[in-house]
């Protein structure tokens, strides 16, 4: 069992700002489950029928307009970038949101390389970015391009 064994909680979240000029908004919910973290974001204000790059990032400071003041991607490991189904890669690569005709995206995924604020890849404190365009797995980054949305990962309140 991968557990978080020093959290007093079993849920952490990110409530989703738009970057200055964008919509994107929503929320995105990290739960311990037994063989990593399970992700579930349900985003709105996307473009219809899109793809966005969607990455747990090194600061949890969406104080910028832009959203940099996030810093890179989370990589406590040193790997290179890669989609979700790179063995190895960036603690922070969530891989896409695809929204549908209204612009909202549902996205839900288990992540085995990060805990919420256990010894592995902690995220407590982290921040949530969604890009304008789709992550293509490139180097370094994924050429996702701006970041349209900011949030930070803190503790949820018991029973959401």
């Amino acid at each position: 069992m991968t557990c978080d064994a020093c959290c007093e909680f079993d849920t952490l979240v990110a409530v989703m700002h738009p970057t200055q000029g964008n919509s994107a908004h929503g929320i995105v919910t990290f739960q311990s489950v037994d063989d990593g973290v399970k992700v579930v974001a349900d985003i709105q204000g996307l473009s219809p029928n899109s793809k966005h790059g969607f990455h747990i990032h090194e600061y949890g400071d969406c104080s910028s307009p832009d959203g940099k003041s996030a810093g890179g991607h989370y990589n406590p490991e040193g790997h290179d970038h890669a989609l979700p189904n790179g063995h190895m890669r960036h603690a922070g690569d969530l891989g896409n949101l695809t929204a549908d005709a209204n612009g909202n995206a549902h996205y839900e995924y288990t992540a085995h390389n990060i805990s919420l604020c256990g010894m592995t890849n902690p995220i407590l404190g982290r921040g949530v970015i969604i890009h304008a365009k789709p992550d293509d797995g490139g180097q370094p980054t994924g050429n996702a391009g701006a970041r349209i949305a900011c949030g930070v990962i803190g503790i949820a309140k018991p029973g959401m």
